[in-house]
This record gives C-alpha cells, structure tokens and sequence, in this order.
C-alpha cells in the first residue's frame, strides 16, 4: 500500500489530504502536525475549519484510509510520498522584512524528514513558497541523506476558500513540476499517478521545478491585480456617476478578458494574495529587476488605498467624525463561505474606524469574538507565524462588542458596513433595522450586496463601492 504523509494540518493539508483519501482508497493517508489541538479538532465532531463539504470527506474517511496525528516523525518514516504543508509567513524582521517569506519552517520540516528517513522518499512542496526553494530544501535533504534518495517536487495548490473541496474533487489543472532527471520524472510520474484516480490527465500539467513554483506566485498576482484593476475604477465611477457594476459587466463581456474577478468591493484579503505579490516583489528586487517589482506594488497599494478611502467616505458621510458613534461591522471574515480572517480587509477597516473612536459592533456567522479581538490587536503579518509567537491574550479592546445576530449589531447603530459578501445579508429585513437605528442611518456596503434603490426608499444614506453617489455624499468634499 502506498503511503502518503502530510505535514501541516491546516488549511491547505487538511481539505487536500481528505479528497485524496476519499478518491484513492488504496492509499493510506496520515496528515501530521505538533498542534495537539489541531488534530484533536479533526479528530472529533467539529472540524478546526470551516468548508463546505469537508465534513462530510472527512467522515467519510478517517479511521478508514485517513488519519490525524501529532506522532509526526512516525508517519514521515513510514510515508513514500511526503508533502509538506507548513506556514512560509512574511519575514516580520531581518534581511527581506515585510516582503521575503520567512522559510524557517520548511527549513525545519526539511531537515526533520532527513533525520527520520529510512527509504527513498519524493518530498512534494504544497505550501506556497518563493522560486528556488526547492533547491534549498533539495540540499538539505541531500547533504543529510544518509544514502536515501529523495526526489522533491512541488505542486502548488489553487483552491479558493469557500469552494476548496469543488475545486479538488474538480480542478482547472493540476501543476507538478520536478528535476528533468530520471528520477525527477520517475517522481512526477508517480505523484501524477495519484491525481489520475479522479483528474483527467490532461488537466496533470507537468513542468519544471522553477515553473511551478513561479506559476503559483504568477497566478495569485494575476488574480489580484484583476480585483485592485477594478477597484481602481471603482473610485473613478464614483467621481463620474458612472456604475462600476456596468463598467465591469461591459469589460467582462470581452471573452479575451472574461467576467470572473470583476467585483468592486473594499479590496482582497485571504492567506495568499497579500504575501504572495510581496515575495514577488522581493524576488524581483533580488534579481536587478526594480521596474517589475513597483509593478507589483501598486497592486498592494490600490488594495491599502480601497481600505482607506472606504473608511475616509464613513467619517466624511457622518459629519466627519464618528467618535462614540456606533458602527456595525457586517461580516469579518475575508470572503463569504469561510471562517478565515487572515489579512481581511474587516481588519484595516475596523482599526481605522477604531482610531477615530467609533464604538464597534461586530457580527460574523462564522468567526468568534477571540478571533476578531486577536486580529485587531494583532501587528501586521504576525498572523501567519505559529500561535506561541503571537500575543497570547491579546488586550480586548473595550470599543470592540461581538454579537451572533445582525439586529443585535445594528440595533442603535448610526451606520452599518458590510464588510463580507455572506448571502444572509441580502435578506435581512432591513426596514426594520432602519426602525432601531440612530438617523440619519448609513449603510456602507463594502460589497455591492444590497439593492441601494430599496434601501435608499426605506431612508437609508447609502454609499456602494464605485456606484453613482446619493445626493449627501455628493454635496460632501471629495474623498481621496
């Protein structure tokens, strides 16, 4: 039986591992971490993150084919196939800070699989990692070998949270790249194998080493420049009276550009866009290419830019200071259809209105009070390096309440934000939030989720990201 071991129990080794299991019965699946309470949370009824159609993959296989467990070394000795899945954070200090991701980790993994190995091992990149890492990890594992040959790959992944376990059971593609060796292509073929129980091959796209690992940091820069592309227009609309919706509808319709990643909102958050174009950006710099690199930046700096100027449009709307006022958040998570708050665009908004002394109101279905009371007291980028090396017991900020129902957040609020794209938002009854509101009542949808005509019959003051302003705000200064 072959064996596959996956270091890492998180967002990327847990869903991956389970579609494996589920669609490879014959292999026997281990996914590994040393967070106790992490693998006791996979291991029980309430899974440690929130996915649709992951619970029902993983009930269906662990005990059977797939299994949790902090007994790391066991199941990386035993394992042919190893795939490491562990954080790669932006570096917070030192030589690259706030750009190069900090590859301590994998370094650690690396030189741990080296030391429990007793047979031939491919060692398969997963996390997202900067160009030439391979190579790192490949001396290492070859200069502790011991005589064991190990064959490294990567193979990056592309889910979108919220819709990770469609995008497994059926990918775009699948990207493997390897040594143009013997062995690298005896490797490829191998992990090939696997994908091959539910992938058409045709999708199994093989490359190498270098391509794969710049493919992942290439496609995730795309993707992001599409949304800040967009963004960017969305403040012109603005300014003209025009709509971003139908800008955006007429530009999608172009089948050379298409309609996907076309929504103006208050910018992009999650694990990857972020820190992936920053560590573009430091390998640019790296390799004399400065013109390329402040290409890239202005990615990150239209997405600071949305966030600050959605901000500065609350405190403008609202008599240009909302000290004491009451704010309710709508959604804090990065996207609808996950828990993950991880360089939410919530975060930025949240701590400017903080710091022109709003009183905050909070609800999200799907995020808890201590993960938002840590995300707002947390430093930037201190997100993604392991739980110890974060503020233990961050401080709560008394100006932050926490509620588990939309009418509890708005009730007396002077304005509502929306901050997530959550579906239950277009429903809500909002006559009657209006009602238990302060007036004039705002609503600032950071998502373009709301039908602004009804509301705007109702009596809300509404402002949506790049459509044609209510009469109030347009008799307001301009806002940069």
């Amino acid at each position: 039986m072959v064996k596959i071991c996956c270091i890492g129990a998180g967002y990327v080794g847990g869903p991956t591992m389970a579609v494996i299991a589920l669609k490879c019965p014959e292999i026997e699946v281990a996914v590994v971490d040393i967070s106790v309470s992490r693998i006791t949370a996979w291991n029980s009824d309430v899974l440690p993150i929130y996915e649709p159609g992951l619970d029902e993959v993983v009930k269906k296989c662990r005990g059977e084919n797939l299994f949790f467990s902090t007994d790391v070394e066991k199941h990386v000795s035993e394992a042919d196939i190893v795939f490491v899945s562990v954080n790669t954070p932006t570096k917070t200090q030192g030589l690259g800070a706030g750009k190069a991701a900090d590859l301590t980790y994998w370094e650690s993994a690396a030189r741990m699989i080296a030391d429990v190995s007793k047979s031939d091992k491919i060692v398969v990149e997963k996390s997202t990692v900067p160009v030439k890492t391979a190579e790192a990890i490949e001396k290492i594992l070859n200069h502790n070998s011991k005589g064991i040959d190990f064959q490294i790959l990567s193979n990056p992944e592309f889910l979108a949270e919220g819709t990770a376990i469609q995008d497994l059971f059926n990918p775009d593609r699948v990207l493997i790249g390897g040594r143009e060796t013997p062995g690298g292509q005896k490797a490829i073929e191998a992990l090939r194998d696997v994908y091959a129980h539910w992938v058409p091959v045709d999708r199994i796209i093989c490359t190498n080493l270098w391509s794969a690992e710049l493919s992942k940091l290439a496609a995730n820069a795309f993707l992001a420049q599409r949304i800040s592309s967009v963004n960017a227009m969305s403040a012109l609309c603005e300014a003209t009276g025009a709509d971003v919706s139908q800008v955006s509808h007429a530009v999608g319709k172009d089948t050379r550009i298409g309609p996907k990643f076309l929504n103006a909102s208050v910018g992009f958050g999650g694990s990857c866009f972020q820190k992936d174009i920053l560590n573009l950006v430091y390998i640019c710099e790296c390799n004399g290419l400065p013109e390329v690199a402040n290409y890239w930046k202005q990615v990150i700096k239209i997405n600071d830019y949305q966030k600050t100027r959605f901000v500065n449009r609350i405190v403008s709307s609202m008599f240009n200071t909302v000290s004491g006022k009451k704010i309710a958040i709508l959604g804090f998570a990065f996207k609808k259809d996950t828990g993950d708050t991880r360089e939410t665009p919530a975060i930025d908004v949240c701590k400017g209105l903080l710091g022109d002394k709003a009183r905050l109101s909070i609800y999200d279905p799907q995020v808890n009070e201590e993960q938002i009371q840590r995300d707002l007291a947390m430093n930037k980028f201190d997100w993604d390096h392991p739980v110890h090396l974060q503020p233990m017991s961050p401080t709560s900020i008394k100006q932050v309440n926490v509620v588990w129902d939309a009418y509890a957040a708005t009730k007396d609020a002077h304005g509502v934000c929306i901050l997530t794209e959550w579906d239950e938002f277009k429903t809500l009854d909002y006559q009657r939030i209006y009602d238990n509101m302060r007036k004039p009542a705002f609503i600032f949808d950071g998502r373009n989720v709301v039908d602004e005509a009804k509301l705007r019959a109702i009596g809300f003051i509404v402002y949506s990201i790049g459509k044609p302003l209510d009469q109030w705000l347009k008799d307001l200064p301009a806002v940069a």
